[in-house]
């Protein structure tokens, strides 16, 4: 008999299998590595800049986040209830927390593999100037953490909808609600406990004091709370539909 953490282990190795034959996961990685590479060399013109810093490298990484996990979540749950296979796995000897951890974790590995080869390109910068290592392994730390919050909200959504274009959509929104609602206070003069409740729902304002080398251990908790909030919501629409 297995283990929850093995059960969970099978389903995420299933959906991996399963992702890795999809052309959707090859085209959405090509286009965020594109995309970051024309955020840092064209938009951000690191080449003119008198600095050896990748911090603007690392700022592109929330609004790419926007448009590669809604590819990589959306079709989590949304495709097995268009196609209705969700019925058999609720019906298989898993827990709703076996099979929502072994979504997350699918999910969560491509999206690891996708930010693992955006390395060469720090590394081949290396030589150009004294950049401070430590502060670019902080800034992945802190692009892990916010891929981890960013991708269980999109499993969440996910669960709600009924077909990909729609989870796809609902993921998009919510991530660029999310990662940028920060702006406002920025662009707005707001009164103090307005402007801060605003920034707290903001993953983007979390993930910059790793952007900048810092370890916050209050940003920390709110990413690994945070996922784990989105995670236990997504349970409870599991068990909804289970019992409905």
């Amino acid at each position: 008999m297995k283990i929850p953490a093995e059960r969970a282990l099978a389903l995420a190795r299933k959906e991996l299998y399963s992702s890795f034959y999809a052309p959707a996961f090859y085209g959405i990685t090509a286009f965020f590595l594109l995309f970051l590479s024309v955020w840092l060399f064209y938009f951000q013109q690191f080449f003119t800049m008198d600095a050896a810093s990748l911090r603007p490298y690392f700022s592109a990484f929330p609004l790419a986040f926007t448009m590669a996990i809604p590819v990589i979540t959306m079709k989590s749950w949304a495709e097995e209830r268009k196609l209705g296979s969700v019925e058999l796995l609720l019906t298989m000897p898993f827990s709703e927390w076996d099979l929502v951890v072994g979504k997350f974790l699918a999910a969560f590995c491509q999206l690891a593999v996708m930010l693992i080869l955006t390395i060469p390109l720090p590394l081949s910068l290396f030589p150009l100037g004294f950049f401070d290592k430590g502060v670019v392994i902080g800034e992945y730390a802190g692009v892990f953490l916010l891929g981890a919050s960013a991708t269980a909200l999109g499993l969440l959504l996910s669960s709600l909808c009924k077909n990909q274009a729609a989870a796809f959509l609902g993921s998009a929104v919510a991530l660029l609600f999310v990662m940028l609602v920060d702006l406002v206070t920025k662009s707005i003069e707001l009164p103090l406990q307005l402007a801060e409740g605003i920034n707290f729902i903001s993953l983007s304002y979390h993930f910059q004091s790793f952007s900048q080398g810092t370890l916050d251990s209050r940003d920390l908790a709110f990413f690994i709370l945070t996922a784990f909030l989105f995670l236990f919501l997504n349970t409870r629409v599991i068990l909804f539909r289970k019992w409905r």
